[in-house]
């Protein structure tokens, strides 16, 4: 084996990756002063900031290695440590099995990695980056294809793309607070870049089949993420089948890249890349946001279930402010930075779409669609997820008796809060940015393009008459708010009547009458019912035959992945585990044998792959 030399990369991409990680890292880490005051003695409090020092190093290791064999050994660190996070809070035995999810799928990703860099060694002679490109030039068609498919798969699960997502939503409800921000901010991110810099950067994409590929996992992670997300109560389950929709509509902006490069559509191809990479920093604010509300949320009441809570923006009006200014965000409102990167998604989709030919463009047509029926279903989630919590009346006791969180939880979420403004705002600017990174990325000269007027307009192609202005639109915004304050001031009924809200027959209105978060996702658990598979349970206790002392309905949805893929494949892992107990009798012979076999297994074997 080579000697291995420890270089740090530092090109456009790496740059840009460790830009996200310190986004996020840093206000999470002064988010978790205020967080964890209270919830661990000194000793664990230690601990905590030794796990999270050493998450962090990991990941900025794994953006900026320049060798295959040191980027899984920073790979694996990074995956431990984030293990051990999850499992910080031991007292719940959800946080342990959410763990044992969560290290199963993370390794499962890396067998699928181990597998795609030995191809890569056994052709290069060597786990240089530099050394790989050079042999990927000349490698056979089949391996590359092989290679792209082991990499998607491992690269695929630790992003979350469907159907390996299953571990997500448990153990980035389960971390502490802090730690989920980074891990649904961050490190499924590095999956990302993992597949930048693999499939973009070394490989290169030569076959339109990757790319429709992509685009179809993409569609369907978008579409699974977000009904799932609108089913959750648990407001953390929520945020993080949120993320499942997210990078899938980051994948898409990846897949379109690949799909452009292959179809010789060099100004499409580094566009379409802006739009994804767009969006994962963008990603990367608002959620973290969200979950550091979240966390604010659960440090406030002791509870996560939405359900429970109510009323909370008079309790805690500066987490509320954050929390919908992360919601109006992922929800894609202008002029928030969400708006911004989707708008730029669907305008790589329509461009392309009036660029190609036959097939192709019903492809483009039917995916653009999906994402627009997304982006739909993710108004409603959060609205939900707002108004449940925040709006009304409180519904129990915890949330009764909210209090605003520290002055340290505050400060980081309102400079998050900040950025989803601030990215918003100078689009123009920031595209430009993004143009070099995906420029990298692609390899595509892009200095003849450009992507934006100024720094204060965007539009993808200057003389398609395509053009947005967020600044713009912001002031149009307050524009009308004035107009519409002050016809209100001036025409508007002054007279105000105190008076009893109309209680429908009730003799008094409380938080029972109150629209729950389940009867909110009703019409979407009844349109979805072909995929959620929804039963429910209902229990009449009586006091009489005519008189119902009181009533339990409980409804579900069908966990269709776990119960009709991962339920039989465990099932079949632990049939043949048993199985295999029967090739072990002890005999010292027999194992000898069983090692003399394999080495004659490896010696057939060895130059046939």
């Amino acid at each position: 084996m080579e000697n291995l030399s420890f270089n740090l990369l530092l090109d456009g991409l790496s740059i840009f990756f460790l830009a996200v990680i310190f986004i996020v890292s840093l206000p999470s880490a002064i988010y978790s002063i205020g967080y964890l005051n209270g919830e661990a003695g000194k000793a664990k409090k230690n601990l905590a900031w030794f796990l999270l020092a050493a998450f962090i190093i990991s990941m900025v290791l794994v953006v900026t290695v320049n060798n295959a064999l040191i980027f899984l050994v920073a790979w694996e660190v990074m995956s431990l440590v984030s293990y051990f996070l999850v499992i910080f809070d031991t007292k719940h035995e959800k946080s342990i099995q959410a763990g044992t999810i969560y290290i199963v799928m993370t390794h499962l990703a890396t067998a699928f990695l181990v597998a795609a860099f030995l191809l890569m060694y056994k052709h290069a002679g060597s786990f240089d980056f530099l050394a790989i490109k050079n042999a990927c030039l000349v490698m056979p068609r089949q391996t590359r294809n092989i290679i792209f498919l082991l990499l998607l798969a491992g690269f695929g699960t630790k992003a979350g793309i469907v159907p390996m997502h299953i571990w997500l939503p448990y153990a980035h409800s389960q971390a502490p607070s802090h730690i989920s921000s980074i891990m649904s901010g961050v490190m499924i991110k590095t999956a990302i870049y993992g597949i930048l810099r693999f499939i973009f950067f070394i490989m290169g994409v030569d076959c339109t089949w990757w790319g429709m590929l992509v685009i179809s996992l993409a569609v369907i992670s978008c579409l699974v993420g977000v009904i799932y997300a609108l089913m959750a109560n648990d407001i953390k389950k929520l945020l993080a089948y949120s993320s499942i929709e997210n990078i899938g509509i980051i994948f898409l902006g990846i897949g379109l890249s690949m799909f452009f490069i292959n179809l010789k559509m060099p100004f499409l191809a580094v566009f379409s890349l802006i739009a994804g990479l767009y969006h994962l920093i963008n990603h990367a604010i608002f959620k973290g946001l969200l979950f550091l509300c979240a966390g604010s949320i659960y440090k406030a009441t002791g509870t996560r279930d939405i359900e429970k809570l109510g009323g909370l923006i008079k309790r805690m009006p500066q987490t509320a402010i954050c929390f919908l200014l992360g919601a109006m965000a992922i929800s894609a409102l202008p002029p928030l930075n969400g708006f911004v990167s989707e708008w730029l998604t669907l305008q790589a989709f329509f461009l392309g779409a009036l660029n190609v030919q036959g097939s192709a463009k019903l492809f483009l047509g039917f995916s653009a669609a999906m994402l627009a029926l997304t982006s739909g279903l993710a108004v409603a989630c959060f609205v939900k997820a707002f108004g449940v919590t925040f709006l009304a009346l409180p519904r129990s006791r915890y949330a009764k008796e909210a209090k605003e969180v520290s002055f340290t939880m505050k400060a980081a979420m309102f400079f998050l809060s900040a950025l989803t403004v601030i990215f918003g705002l100078l689009a123009g600017f920031i595209m430009k940015l993004l143009a070099k990174t995906a420029s990298a990325a692609t390899g595509i000269d892009s200095r003849g393009f450009s992507f934006s007027v100024n720094n204060f307009t965007l539009s993808p192609e200057i003389g398609k008459n395509i053009y947005l202005s967020i600044p713009l639109i912001l002031i149009v915004l307050i524009g009308f708010g004035l107009i519409a304050f002050s016809v209100y001031r001036l025409f508007g009924r002054q007279r105000e009547v105190i008076y009893n809200t109309w209680d429908c027959g009730y003799y008094k209105l409380g938080s029972h009458n109150e629209y729950t978060a389940t009867a909110f996702s009703k019409p979407f658990r009844i349109a979805f019912s072909f995929f959620l598979l929804p039963y429910h349970k209902a229990q009449k206790i009586r006091d009489s035959f005519y008189h119902v002392k009181s009533f339990a309905y409980e409804t579900y949805t069908t966990p269709v992945f776990k119960k009709y893929i991962y339920q039989p494949l465990l099932a079949v892992v632990f049939k043949t585990a048993k199985s295999m107990r029967r090739i072990q009798p002890g005999s010292i012979h027999l194992y000898l044998a069983y090692i003399f076999a394999t080495v004659l297994l490896l010696i057939i074997f060895i130059n046939k792959f």
